[in-house]
């Protein structure tokens, strides 16, 4: 006797386009893993809700720079080809560079084709976009970590005039409306603008709570040679303490430059560094009053870090590990807004995914996906997330191993259906 199928049949649908595969996400997660699929044989399509690279282009800062140098810029199958390996990459070139990657292997991409609703009925996936329906087997959520700004609860309760500007509206200086202005944020992105705001003029106030100091570079060579070489960049999902906190960690403190960026150099240069924004009364920002501590936590977390460069086999010469530990001047607890104060805050507080149009009951409730080292379920995946299967996960450099590691998945889950339906019928 054969085996039969208990599931519900799928509602049929006018003008529904059918394939194996639908991969949302045509940034440099949703191109690699289209090439692995292609690779595989597997029958797929892109979807993208506008065109290659336009949030680079479009949503990010004029001056913006990658973090890492080119050299860790290889996709799979594709290598970087430029003359400036130990660079860093500017934000239209990135763009530029995926354009490439489509192009070379002719990825079966639908452009402004947004994702409207993901549902599943039965075994199958629906997907409605812009473009019409379309039905898959698997589908593979390729929109990362950074769909939108966070927002913060004391956006409503600020002074009324105060402007507000969020990371994905700030393009240059001249977009700031007031000479005084309040960045908040002490990552890699808080501390980047306060320093171009600085030199442009403005008098700047930095807002930092728990952050990771990271030098630029270390004995002649880039940070990232040595996370890579002693293998702390590849550390795996399964390796980590205190995987919830540490997939929450903020960004390291680093800039696009061969220069190191931290707090010393901005208090240095004139910006007015404080502790975290807590609240606003009378008028005025209240600051937390434990920066020094979290300094003193910073500067410790790098020496431990310096620390394990040496205990994994890496030579180096115990001066060349020595870095000056933070000081900056007792922050102030309270500013005002207004005229006399900060007539700008800059929310560079970071990003969220945005799993809004997911029409099935797969997040927190937070909002954040839950999944096992990308794997949501039967047929629906993930790329692009922190530490979703090691630290490299949210980099261009970490993409060939995810995807990789996916597409065995989705062939596994398809080969499952197939064989399921022959021996149903």
């Amino acid at each position: 006797m054969s085996s039969t199928i208990n599931t519900p049949k799928p509602k049929p649908y006018r003008n529904m386009r059918y394939t194996d595969v639908i991969v949302i996400g045509a940034g440099h997660a949703g191109l690699a893993m289209s090439y692995q699929l292609q690779q595989a044989g597997i029958e797929h399509v892109v979807l993208d809700a506008g065109d290659i690279g336009q949030r680079w282009r479009s949503e990010r800062w004029d001056s913006l720079r990658l973090l890492t140098p080119n050299w860790m810029l290889d996709l799979p199958g594709f290598r970087y080809a430029g003359q400036d390996p130990d660079g860093y990459m500017h934000k239209d070139s990135v763009a530029d560079h995926l354009v490439s990657y489509a192009s070379f292997m002719s990825a079966p991409l639908k452009r402004y084709s947004r994702v409207h609703r993901l549902w599943n009925e039965g075994e199958v996936y629906r997907v409605q976009t812009t473009q019409g329906l379309w039905q898959a087997r698997a589908v593979v959520m390729a929109t990362g970590a950074f769909a939108k700004p966070l927002q913060s609860p004391l956006e409503q309760s600020l002074p009324d005039g105060v402007v507000q500007l969020t990371t994905n509206l700030y393009k240059r200086p001249t977009d700031v409306p007031t000479q005084r202005i309040m960045v908040v944020g002490g990552s890699a992105t808080g501390l980047q603008f306060a320093q171009e705001l600085n030199q442009a003029g403005h008098e700047v106030t930095l807002s930092v709570g728990e952050h990771v100091r990271m030098p630029r570079r270390v004995a002649g060579h880039d940070i990232y040679h040595w996370l890579t070489k002693s293998g702390v960049f590849w550390e795996q999902a399964g390796e980590v303490d205190d995987l919830r906190r540490a997939r929450r960690l903020p960004s390291p403190q680093l800039i696009g430059q061969q220069q190191d960026l931290n707090l010393n150099e901005l208090s240095a240069a004139g910006v007015d560094i404080v502790g975290r924004f807590v609240g606003v009364s009378d008028g005025k920002a209240q600051f937390s009053g434990n920066l020094p501590n979290l300094c003193k936590s910073a500067d410790l977390k790098l020496f431990r870090l310096l620390q394990r460069f040496k205990t994994s086999g890496l030579a180096f010469d115990e001066a060349e590990l020595n870095f000056a530990p933070t000081e900056i001047p007792k922050p102030r607890l309270s500013m005002r807004f207004g005229a006399s104060g900060v007539g700008t805050i800059l929310w560079a507080t970071g990003y969220r995914p945005d799993y809004s149009w997911v029409d099935m009951d797969v997040c927190d409730n937070k909002g954040l996906l839950q999944h096992q080292e990308g794997v949501v379920r039967p047929g629906l995946y993930a790329l692009g997330l922190p530490l979703m299967r090691s630290r490299a996960s949210t980099f261009i450099a970490g993409v060939r191993d995810d995807t990789s590691a996916i597409a065995c998945h989705v062939a596994a889950h398809l080969d499952s259906r197939k064989q399921l339906l022959a021996t149903a019928f």
